[in-house]
This record gives C-alpha cells, structure tokens and sequence, in this order.
C-alpha cells in the first residue's frame, strides 16, 4: 500500500513539474515572439471602393498608403485590386525583410518605378520593387505626390504622371512617414 502512495505521489510530482516547465516554455516563446501590435502590417482593402493599400500601425490604426484608381496596367492583366493584392504583399514582404526603410522613386529596366531599399543610395532590383508607373512618368514627382501626407490625410488622390517636377531625388523615409502620418 505505501508503494502504490509513493508511485501515485511521484507521478503526481512528475504531472506538475511538466506542466510548469511547459507553461514557461510556452509563455518563454510567445514573449520573444514579435507581436501583431509592434509591427506595421501592410494589406489591400477598400476605401471608398476602391482597391487601397493599407498599413496598421503598432497602435492600431489602418492608414491608405496607395489608393489604386489606374486601370492603366489592366492591358497586361493587372486590375487595380490585382496591383493591390500584389503591392501589398511587396511592402509586407520587404518589411518583414527589414528592407522598407525607404521608399526610392526611380527608373529600373527603363520603367518610372518606387522600390524599397534599405539604404538612400541602393539600386532598385527585381526583389526591391514595389510597383511600377506608367511610362513617361516622372517618377521623383509622383512620389512626392503619392506620399504627401496632408493630401493623403484629405482623400486626395494620386495621378502617376506626378506633379512637382523638382531635381531633388526623393526617398521617403517610411519610420518616419508612418509615425507623422498617424500624428
């Protein structure tokens, strides 16, 4: 009888022990994990209806990024929810690659383009672009355009031919442009 007591009492003993260092195993991982609330997620969705990319911040806001208008590029295929769908996952693909710290306008492959690079400097490649424009675009002024916050915060929107024709090459820092647009 005092065997079976002693054999119940260490399997008891051994039920909590791996049930503790279970749950700090678990709760070991899920605080080193990155959580949804600290990162920027990029996604497609609709504003107005129409196809819009979106960024959430860390603090919960959903801000329009790009609002997808053109049908310019539906002769090769591409509809304006198509584009969203794909430059969405380009912005969260080159985030999670820790290689959104600016967005470059240029020109790649003779294309108007806006790429992600991680240094001012750095060329667009095929694994950098984020979409391109329409020919003969002036690419420096429709990122001025495209990423002017106070037109963004007013529903304005963005003609890919651009504006402002300024020499200045443009890199938008996008830390900085995510933290003064939800301000």
């Amino acid at each position: 009888m005092k065997l079976r007591t002693s054999t119940q009492v260490i399997t008891l003993g051994v039920r909590v022990f791996s049930i503790a260092t279970l749950t700090t195993f678990a709760t070991t991982v899920t605080l080193n994990q990155r959580s949804y609330a600290e990162s920027p997620t990029f996604y497609c969705g609709k504003s107005n209806g129409v196809p819009t990319t979106f960024v959430r911040t860390q603090d919960g806001k959903d801000l329009p990024v790009i609002r997808w208008f053109s049908k310019y590029f539906s002769g090769t295929g591409l509809t304006p929810q198509q584009r969203c769908l794909e430059v969405s996952r380009r912005f969260q693909r080159s985030y999670d690659h820790d290689t959104l710290r600016y967005i470059k306008a240029d020109t790649y492959k003779g294309q108007p383009v806006m790429c992600a690079v991680a240094e001012k400097n750095a060329a667009c490649t095929d694994t950098t672009l984020l979409f391109t424009l329409k020919p003969g675009s002036d690419p420096d002024a429709t990122a001025r355009q495209l990423f002017d916050r106070r037109a963004l915060a007013a529903g304005n929107t963005v003609n890919q031919t651009g504006g402002d024709k300024s020499n200045t090459r443009v890199n938008i820092d996008v830390e900085a442009y995510l933290y003064f647009t939800k301000n």
